[in-house]
């Protein structure tokens, strides 16, 4: 059984940081994503990253202050968020395939 949880979502002041953790289990060697779903818009890609960890993609939206991060070949996955600003906040997701998580929440705010 395929499982996705995610972690480090919070509230904090633009410009600050988060560390968010999917912690995934039922699976191997598999691409993972990370998607966001901010209020009133649909859900967008963010970042990916390979099953070796060494090749990731980053959305231009969130370049230059996010990075994503994987031990070789393991099923937990991060993404480092540096620099917030108020339009990152939103829920963000964990991806594989068609299995998601359930979300957790980032906030950016005064």
């Amino acid at each position: 059984q395929v499982r996705l949880e995610e972690s480090g979502g919070g509230s904090v002041q633009p410009g600050g940081s988060l560390r968010l953790t999917c912690a995934g289990s039922g699976f191997s060697n598999l691409y993972m994503d990370w998607y966001r779903q901010s209020p009133g818009k649909e859900r967008e890609w963010v970042a990916g990253i390979s099953v070796t960890g060494d090749a990731s993609e980053i959305s231009d939206s969130v370049k230059g202050r996010f990075t994503v991060s994987r031990d070789n070949y393991k099923t937990t996955v991060y993404l480092q968020m540096n620099s917030l600003k108020l339009e990152d906040t939103g829920v963000y997701y964990c991806h594989i395939g068609p299995y998601w998580g359930q979300g957790t929440q980032v906030t950016v705010a005064p």
